[in-house]
């Protein structure tokens, strides 16, 4: 065994652990080092190089999502819309996002604009959010329940705004006493909170929800006698949230509409779903797949995965509402077609929360090289991945080392999981592709991170 493999293993974090890795050199594929690289672990958001990877090479890094503002009914020459306004989306995760890099409702003001240039004045039906691209299965089944409702574990839907989450302002008083809700930000029509939160001495507060329903449970403590406490959660229903947001600034710009706002879902489960035919309004298209997968990444976006993963199942059956398990078996097919043991390669999502997902370091690093040497979209992928010490979640990494700025990783990490997978260039400037996975470990995660460092450092040195 050699010395770097067997002094990393050795280490007491690791007693009774579960633990892989692989090297292999770029350039001719050849296997460097490889421990345990054919065992089944749980990747965390390492997955999400899977997800991205196959997004680039079956969508194309210039792919974009596209999010259509359309009518049905009569438009009357007095300005009267005799139907319904709707929001069809394309699963687009980037709307109002964080990441976008763009102002806030830049895209939202350009749909009323266009909606008032169009002459609509008044609408008799609703504004409809159309989010039936997707199922409304928002949140993967095999999700933790702690997951469900936190700022991280938003669904994906077919219509997507503001990242899917909300923040929650809070202020605290004495120990032992209750913190209370100061605002929600942007603001949710009905949502209510089961405040269970203590004032103490440490921040370990979570929300708990479940999607569609119009509350949120708060667990945990924040600190004592402090202002200005934030809280991240989900959005509970997205494409509701954007019909109701689309005509409050449609009425904000004097705009009529008489009837609450819908989404198909809603329409559907009442029965009033119609086949009418829809006129386009305007179409607005999100930034191009290479921009969104180097945010994904650097970011370590779940809900920017999830998407790409519902979009890549769209590839099945394009009439048919797509899925986690579809976009699953359209990954899982394609590498498995590019001569790569995808038997290994179980997604129940395109983020890595799922906790039963599992991958091989072997696999990841066949898809590394498979994606830096015959891949159309090589240098997207590679950009996508956050440079080491400098960037993202391995911004602190392997900083004022020797692979200090010489490695592109993408890790991933959940309770006793910690993980990393990309590239890494020795001092000539040789690649290599290289994934460590670490599973039920003993410890805390800083310590493992080092030891993590330790055995990279060890073999590139």
């Amino acid at each position: 065994m050699p010395e770097p493999i067997r002094r990393f293993i050795e280490r007491p974090i690791l007693r009774g652990a579960s633990v892989s890795f692989v090297v292999k050199r770029v350039k001719d594929g050849k296997t460097l080092y490889n421990y345990e690289g054919d065992r089944q672990l749980t990747p965390a958001s390492v997955m999400k190089t899977v997800t991205s990877a196959t997004a680039l090479e079956l969508l194309g890094e210039d792919y974009r999502f596209e999010t259509t503002v359309e009518y049905d009914g009569e438009l009357r020459p007095d300005g009267v819309l005799d139907g319904n306004l709707y929001i069809r989306g394309s699963g687009d995760p980037t709307l109002n996002s964080s990441e976008s890099r763009t102002p806030k409702d830049s895209v939202v003001n350009a749909w009323v604009d266009a909606v008032r240039a169009a002459g609509i004045r008044e609408i008799t039906g609703a504004v409809v959010a159309d989010e039936r691209i997707f199922d409304n299965e928002g949140v993967s089944m095999k999700w933790l329940l702690e997951d469900l409702g936190s700022s991280y574990g938003q669904g994906c839907y077919g219509l997507n705004i503001f990242d899917n989450r909300i923040g929650i302002s809070l202020s605290s008083g004495a120990k032992g006493t209750t913190p209370q809700v100061t605002a929600v930000t942007p603001r949710v029509e009905g949502l209510t909170f089961h405040n269970y939160l203590r004032a103490a001495t440490k921040d370990s507060a979570y929300v708990v929800g479940f999607p569609f329903a119009n509350e949120r449970s708060l667990f945990g403590t924040l600190p004592a006698r402090r202002s200005g406490l934030y809280l991240g959660a989900d959005l509970p229903d997205p494409p509701l949230f954007v019909a109701r947001y689309v005509s409050e600034r449609l009425r904000d710009r004097g705009i009529r509409i008489r009837k609450r706002p819908s989404s198909m879902r809603i329409e559907a489960e009442a029965g009033r779903e119609t086949s009418r035919p829809r006129r386009p309004i305007i179409t607005t298209r999100s930034r191009p797949l290479r921009e969104i997968v180097r945010s994904l990444c650097v970011v370590s976006h779940n809900l920017y995965a999830d998407a790409l993963l519902k979009t890549l199942g769209r590839r099945l059956t394009e009439s048919e509402q797509s899925s986690f398990g579809r976009g699953a078996q359209v990954a899982r097919g394609y590498w498995q077609d590019r001569g790569l043991d995808a038997s290994s390669l179980w997604m129940y999502d395109g983020s890595g929360l799922a906790v039963t997902g599992k991958v091989t370091a072997s696999f990841l690093c066949d898809m590394l090289t498979y994606m830096a040497t015959q891949s159309r979209a090589s240098e997207a992928f590679y950009q996508a991945l956050p440079l080491v010490g400098r960037e993202g979640t391995v911004r602190r990494m392997l900083r004022d080392t020797d692979l200090d700025g010489r490695a592109r990783l993408k890790g991933g990490s959940m309770s006793r999981v910690l993980c990393y997978a990309g590239y890494v260039d020795d001092e000539d400037g040789v690649r290599y592709a290289v994934a460590v996975m670490a599973n039920n470990y003993t410890g805390g995660v800083l310590s493992m991170r080092q030891a993590i460092e330790y055995l990279l450092v060890d073999v590139f040195e």
